[in-house]
């Protein structure tokens, strides 16, 4: 069953701190407050930077602080992976020299490693 998350937990995260948004905002390094809004309102995504900074503020790994956008990754990347997938399975036909072979033999291995097992079992039933 899958749950609906939040793209983003730091205003949770912030009032459960009891840190005011100026207070976050100078710990992260940010002008004011009002960026910080932004990034909790989620009209604004943070840079690499400022999101490992909030980790860092919070001591909450940056996947919970953003869980919805992680999720969505997540989703995103499994989805391209059982496409490359399927990709380099279907040129499995062609003759290819020896190195060649050994790097896709390498690659699907990997996607294998992966790529979630009810997921590749889809995939090779169609």
């Amino acid at each position: 069953m899958s749950t609906h998350k939040l793209e983003n937990y730091l205003r949770a995260y912030r009032k459960r701190s009891g840190l005011t948004q100026r207070e976050v905002a100078f710990l992260l390094g940010c002008e004011n407050g009002a960026q910080v809004s932004r990034y909790e309102k989620r009209r604004r995504v943070p840079p690499l930077r400022t999101a490992l900074a909030c980790e860092a503020v919070f001591g909450i790994p940056v996947s919970e602080l953003f869980a919805g956008m992680h999720d969505r990754a997540d989703r995103q990347i499994g989805k391209r992976l059982l496409e490359l997938r399927s990709k380099l399975q279907a040129n499995s036909g062609q003759k290819v020299k020896a190195s060649e072979a050994r790097l896709k033999e390498q690659k699907l291995r990997w996607l294998d490693a992966h790529v979630g097992g009810e997921a590749v079992e889809e995939n090779t039933k169609s």
